[in-house]
């Protein structure tokens, strides 16, 4: 198996680089590669799905937040160009040949605009404990569906779908318009179908010729242990319906602020307050962490802000499921209101510990 190139390097940008440049980049190479000017198929189609991703903002975040393998786990060839925007560039692709569509042949055909369904977006509210453990959440989304009567044809009858005649089924026109000596020829959709390439002559009474319906539905998202804050997550086909495909539902998990842990990274920071007496003696404290509760040692002589680590009790990675730590830093506690005994027991203590040596004068 050929393992694709990374994506910002096929383009030659960073991942700091903006819509425009990334844009501008692509441009340059098309033209270079393009095969209609004699540039290889194979190089042309590696730089057009690399801007299909990158001039995307949601594909974009997910490549960036899991890396070259994990998006393309995520995410095949057809989903990638799937809702690409090249209508930018509809100047340069009809100066090599007239390519309505540039992709027609290196990609095996053309899709019609309009027939995809749209990606859809929700966000999530998890705690740290759900976090730790993954958990399975219930979400309801309005969402369209194909009209169940018309099977999305938008017509009361089979028979009554006919062929556009303005774009001849295409679902594309061609526009021409002359300044001085050149002529510039531009594709868009056709106004009379709308993209579709195709006309009805009566519409369904279910959808009134739209093809499609509103419709509620509950879904359960598996949402896995470790996810981050501000995260997203994919559901393929759980967006809107479209009779060539469906778009995809984004969740962003918002995780919400623990009253004891923070987090940092897989790590969980936390803070211990021990006493003068525990401290200085040593003891064994114990200490909660999200599966419950552990015991810490604490070596006599410790200062106060020593962290402690235990090894396991963080946040497992959401990629391969390794635990993070959990890092104990120990306060030690100074009383405030202390009693006259004990004033006396600890000026008996420094008088002792100068004589030996304890305080290092």
């Amino acid at each position: 198996m050929t393992t694709k190139k990374d994506y910002y390097d096929l383009l030659g940008v960073t991942k700091t680089s903006t819509p425009d440049e990334i844009k501008k980049a692509y441009r340059k190479l098309a033209m270079e590669h393009h095969p209609d000017k004699g540039g290889n198929a194979e190089k042309f189609k590696e730089i057009s799905e690399a801007y299909a991703a990158l001039s995307d903002e949601q594909k974009r975040k997910t490549y960036d937040q899991y890396g070259h393998e994990g998006f393309n786990q995520q995410y095949n060839t057809e989903d990638i160009f799937r809702g690409a925007n090249f209508e930018d560039f509809g100047d340069l692709f009809e100066s090599f040949g007239g390519m309505g569509n540039p992709f027609g042949d290196i990609f095996g055909g053309r899709r019609k605009r309009g027939d995809i369904g749209a990606d859809l977006q929700t966000e999530i509210e998890l705690t740290l404990e759900e976090v730790a453990r993954g958990t399975t959440k219930e979400i309801h989304i309005n969402h369209t569906k194909l009209c169940k009567d018309c099977r999305g044809s938008g017509a009361e009858n089979a028979s009554g779908v006919k062929k556009c005649q303005q774009c001849n089924g295409r679902g594309q026109v061609q526009y021409a318009r002359r300044m001085g000596a050149m002529q510039f020829v531009t594709t868009g959709a056709c106004d009379k179908c709308h993209g579709q390439g195709t006309t009805i002559e009566k519409p369904c009474r279910e959808c009134n010729g739209k093809g499609k319906v509103k419709k509620k539905e509950e879904l359960k998202i598996s949402i896995p242990a470790g996810v981050e804050h501000e995260m997203q997550l994919r559901m393929q086909n759980a967006g809107e319906e479209g009779r060539n495909g469906n778009g995809s539902l984004y969740v962003t998990i918002h995780v919400k602020e623990h009253n004891v842990f923070e987090r940092n990274n897989n790590d969980l920071l936390i803070t211990k307050e021990i006493s003068f007496a525990h401290a200085a003696l040593g003891e064994e404290v114990e200490v909660p962490t999200l599966f419950g509760n552990a015991k810490l040692h604490i070596p006599s002589g410790t200062q106060s802000h020593t962290t402690f680590r235990l090894r396991g009790e963080g946040l497992p990675n959401v990629h391969n499921g390794r635990k993070g730590d959990e890092l104990v830093r120990v306060i030690v506690n100074v009383p405030k209101n202390l009693s006259g005994k004990q004033k006396e027991l600890l000026k008996e203590f420094e008088t002792e510990g100068k004589k030996k040596g304890i305080f290092g004068f």
